[in-house]
């Protein structure tokens, strides 16, 4: 573990200076669950740097979007983490990446993304866990970890072995198997600033700073993109833009387009190896469908449900079409679908995701 960064943000901390504490992850960096949002473990952080450091001043990032994975976390690190310049960032998304290769591909994006970045930051790991199956994709961000000696922070080897050992019930940290309580999100936030004590009780000791290494992964993700209305014009055709102001990250369903019937398209012309497409999952069902077709290839269409058999809220689905393939312009068209229903909800395009 090499800490050099991190060791260097608390010098400044300690010399007074101005700095921006940031975070970039899923649903528990964003706080799901719990009562207010000063009992996020990413404010509990926040907040032992001011603590800390009384005579610095600090400024709260939280770039945490509930059922988002890795893939939408690098196409999104510049607006909602980046750009900000932070100083010290952590980053989570070890419950919605699944434990595949491609999921750890769009994770080094994200973390070379973070590390490349002109300000420089400190960056910790931080590796969440299900309570109910122990499910986690730390072995594949671990790697990743390891291959950056980045500081991480594991639940699995923390929280989740002491409550396996019974010092917690599963009920005292999470109400629903996942997502912890204010409780669980205390121990959460302890464990990360129980790495920042520790090094920064060693922050005077030279330690020297590692090049960024070549990819451990084939690394297409990093500077992914992501293409709404404010970067993009499709030709439209029954599809409409939405013309209602984004207030914030966490306003999802803004900055898109809609089909309000059967026969309404939309057609982008793109150039990309990768491609996601990104829409909404309503729980306001029925929904229309809709189908993709990649350059003109009717027989091979990609489905689309616009409906989300959950009840806790409509989701941000994202799906791939492209990885690894030639670059070359592309024409992505996306099409409602007939509905049986006299009056279905409108298919939401948020966007699509080049790399």
């Amino acid at each position: 573990m090499n800490t050099t960064k991190l060791k260097s943000v608390l010098c400044r901390a300690a010399a007074g200076e101005e700095l921006t504490i940031g975070f970039l992850g899923g649903s528990i960096t964003q706080g799901s669950l719990t009562t207010q949002p000063e009992n996020t473990y990413a404010y509990r952080v926040y907040r032992w740097w001011c603590e800390t450091f009384p005579q610095a001043k600090f400024h709260y990032v939280n770039g945490g979007i509930g059922g988002t994975d890795s893939l939408y976390g690098v196409s999104r690190a510049v607006t909602d983490l980046l750009m900000y310049q932070p100083d010290f960032v952590v980053l989570d998304f070890s419950v919605n990446d699944t434990r595949n290769t491609f999921c750890q591909e769009t994770y080094e994006g994200a973390v070379r993304r973070i590390l490349s970045w002109p300000s420089r930051p400190a960056l910790v790991l931080l590796h969440n866990i299900y309570y109910d199956s122990g499910l986690t994709t730390e072995a594949q961000h671990g790697a990743v970890g390891d291959w950056y000696a980045l500081p991480r922070v594991s639940v699995q080897n923390t929280i989740y072995r002491q409550m396996k050992d019974g010092q917690y019930t599963m009920q005292q940290l999470t109400p629903d198997g996942l997502h912890p309580n204010d409780f669980g999100h205390g121990l959460v936030a302890e464990e990360i600033t129980k790495l920042l004590a520790d090094v920064n009780a060693q922050r005077d000791e030279p330690e020297a700073e590692s090049p960024l290494p070549a990819p451990l992964t084939a690394n297409a993700y990093e500077n992914a993109q992501r293409l709404t209305l404010r970067e993009a014009c499709p030709a439209l055709h029954g599809f409409r833009a939405d013309t209602r102001e984004k207030l914030g990250h966490l306003d999802h369903w803004k900055n898109g387009w809609f089909a309000q019937k059967a026969g309404d398209s939309l057609t982008f012309t793109v150039d990309c190896s990768c491609l996601a497409v990104q829409f909404r999952r309503t729980i306001q069902r029925p929904a229309l469908q809709a189908q993709l077709v990649m350059d003109g290839d009717t027989a091979h269409p990609i489905l689309l449900d616009g409906n989300f058999d959950e009840d806790w809220g409509d989701s941000l689905a994202l799906t791939p079409v492209l990885h690894h393939a030639p670059r070359a312009r592309h024409t992505v068209t996306i099409t409602a679908l007939p509905s049986a229903a006299p009056d279905p909800t409108p298919f939401y395009l948020l966007s699509l995701i080049l790399a």
